[in-house]
């Protein structure tokens, strides 16, 4: 399932769709070069679970909370894992709680990656610098049942 956005604020709405559908303990895993809009993708989904602090790329703490929405939301972004791994970082208590876990750069983690799980990859338009192709794929029944709902909700 594939979405496109022309900037940074439709970006932005298409994640406040998403976090509509969210429960806790779901696991979207982001794919991008830097700049693709991940980050965006993600405020988007705090906006849309009611969080109100500004969202940071969590790039040098690896793991932000925010816990003051309908769900916790747990950014992640474990792209300077890529030399060590992330066996000891515990993701999986994350994965397995009472948020939503969001997961920048997961190939640098696929080892401590839940079985199911949503991929949401961001490219780049080469003739349009501010669109973006949001490519969904569902890993799992949890995730076939929400990319359902959202094409209901198109």
């Amino acid at each position: 399932m594939d979405f496109i956005a022309h900037n940074a604020d439709e970006t932005q709405q298409i994640a406040l769709k998403v976090a509509q559908q969210l429960h806790a303990g779901d696991v979207i895993l982001l794919q991008g070069e830097l700049g693709a809009g991940k980050t965006t993708f993600t405020k988007g989904i705090a906006r849309g679970l009611g969080i109100k602090r500004n969202v940071k790329s969590p790039t040098f703490t690896l793991i932000r909370e925010y816990t003051e929405g309908r769900l916790p939301l747990y950014h992640m972004d474990v792209y300077r894992l890529e030399d060590t791994g992330a066996a000891d970082l515990g993701l999986e208590e994350y994965f397995d709680g009472d948020g939503v876990s969001i997961v920048e750069w997961p190939q640098f983690a696929a080892e401590d990656l839940p079985a199911e799980y949503l991929t949401i990859s961001f490219a780049k338009n080469d003739f349009h610098d501010n669109e973006r192709t949001l490519t969904f794929e569902a890993h799992g029944s949890r995730y076939v049942e929400l990319l359902n709902s959202l094409k209901k909700a198109e």
